[in-house]
């Protein structure tokens, strides 16, 4: 065995060690967050657990009577959802279990945390993004909105940065009584030879523009300049120094990815597939399309100046169907001839993504673990009374929620017009509208050197967390992982022979 095969051994060793024990914590973390309360009070604490559920359902169900009431009701249930925690804490300390409790829950957090170490050092569920070489643009276009994110463009120089290294630059004026078309000035610029089209602005804007590159087959440049600029974070963008986004306008410091592009199709004539393409009016989105409860608020005049005080004024009757239309939501998971459609009837509200969102992981809400997969992410949810909005709190598994993907989805109502929140955007379009989704539409242009999306944590799997736990030089990985993990490492350990 040659030195550098004895130290690749070495390195595998110590960390399927580490995963070996941290595996072992979990276990016993989980195992001592049980047995503390019992231990502390016996069986008493098994009833007192049953209180602290009790009490989360409550809360929640208080929370519902809040948002989709009025007067006495909503009264009642802001009480119950502040008084029943409140309750909850006072009646464990009574039982002088306040510090078990305590002390069990941070041992839960441990076995978590630790779990996700060990399940995440598999590397297992890590998909890695290729890259593309590609030479840098000679003639790049760039508009940007210097009001965008709060001034960003002014504050960091963005304009001369970006003149420096060879683009031109449109400044958008937003005090014009209508708002300019980006997309006729991202087409003239696309007829005067430009050969990259780059955003430096919000995600509504970022949408507009990369389906005219798309469109013509051109590098897009995302500049983070917007306030919170979703689609850079899921690019792995630097969102706190949008200047470093520019450095993909050199040879040396850009690469090209290939993503998907969602469109949004309305005035289509039924429910056709390709056929209704030449009626259809189809707009880009680079994140997502709401539909329902947000999509009616986010069109108030007043949501601008008072987002919390209108919010409280019309889910009442947004939630209870007094107000808005009745939605039906159809995802397609193929071509809309296949079987094995999902129906989602009467939401108070619809997602629909452009690859879907994370919903395992507290710390990866809001984030695509990838960009790439050529499939629509679907959430629906409909919530009829107090026992459904507590049973959200299972989550994706609670029957008011519909978690799934598709290549297609189709919205309808029973009006002939629907509010949609695009990328952010308030429209109103005749329905039915259907999203699609472009699979690699989109070359999009970005640092060589960027911070990247951070690595997605696989749910917890107590079971494989077993498995691990118990293997000895190995991880609990599927047989053909492991394969490809051990001819990697021969293969890495034949090239270091040779090179010898």
């Amino acid at each position: 065995m040659d030195l550098g095969t004895g130290v690749g051994n070495e390195l595998f060793g110590r960390a399927h060690a580490r995963q070996r024990w941290a595996a072992r914590g979990a276990l016993g973390a989980a195992g001592l967050a049980v047995l503390l309360p019992i231990g502390y009070s016996g069986m008493g604490s098994l009833l007192l657990g049953v209180f602290g559920v009790g009490g989360a359902v409550l809360t929640a169900a208080g929370l519902w009577w809040a948002l989709a009431r009025r007067g006495l009701v909503r009264g009642v249930g802001a009480v119950l959802a502040v008084a029943t925690p409140i309750a909850v804490v006072v009646l464990f300390a009574a039982a002088n279990l306040l510090g078990p409790a305590i002390a069990s829950l941070a041992l839960w957090v441990a076995a978590l945390w630790a779990g996700k170490f060990a399940l995440s050092s598999t590397r297992s569920h890590v998909l890695a993004v290729p890259e593309y070489e590609s030479p840098a643009p000679l003639r790049p276009f760039l508009l940007m909105n210097p009001r965008s994110g709060d001034g960003k463009v002014e504050r960091f120089r963005l304009r001369q940065k970006a003149e420096l290294l060879g683009a031109r630059v449109y400044l958008l004026n937003s005090d014009r009584p209508e708002p300019e078309d980006v997309v006729a000035l991202a087409r003239e610029a696309v007829a005067a030879g430009a050969d990259l089209l780059g955003v430096a602005g919000g995600d509504g804007t970022q949408a507009l523009v990369a389906g005219v590159a798309a469109e013509h087959g051109l590098p897009f440049l995302v500049v983070a300049a917007g306030t919170r600029n979703h689609f850079a974070m899921d690019l792995g963008l630097d969102r706190d120094d949008p200047a470093a986004c520019l450095d993909a306008l050199t040879d040396a410091g850009g690469v090209e990815l290939k993503v998907d592009l969602g469109f949004l199709d309305s005035g289509i004539d039924g429910v056709g597939g390709a056929d209704d393409a030449g009626t259809a009016d189809s707009r880009p989105f680079v994140n997502n399309a709401s539909f329902g409860a947000y999509a009616s608020i986010v069109q108030s005049p007043a949501y601008r100046d008072d987002k919390v005080g209108t919010t409280l004024g019309l889910l009442p009757e947004l939630l209870t169907f007094e107000r808005g239309p009745t939605l039906t939501a159809r995802a397609y998971p193929q071509a809309r001839t296949e079987p094995g459609e999902t129906v989602i009837h009467a939401p108070q509200a619809v997602l629909v993504s452009n690859n879907p969102y994370r919903m395992d992981d507290l710390a990866g809400l809001g984030r695509r673990e990838r960009l790439d997969a050529g499939l629509l992410g679907v959430l629906g949810i409909k919530v009829e009374d107090a026992a459904q909005a507590a049973e959200l709190l299972l989550g994706r598994y609670a029957t008011g929620m519909t978690v799934v993907t598709a290549h297609e989805v189709v919205v309808d109502a029973d009006l002939p017009e629907i509010e949609v929140g695009l990328d952010g955007e308030a429209l109103v379009l005749p329905t039915p509208v259907r999203c699609r989704v472009e699979p690699g539409a989109l070359r999009v242009r970005v640092p060589r050197n960027r911070p990247g999306v951070p690595a997605p944590t696989p749910p917890m799997d107590w079971r494989r967390l077993r498995k691990l736990a118990a293997t000895v030089g190995r991880t609990a990985l599927p047989r053909r992982t492991t394969d490809a993990l051990d001819r990697r490492r021969q293969a890495s350990a034949s090239q270091g022979r040779d090179g010898t």
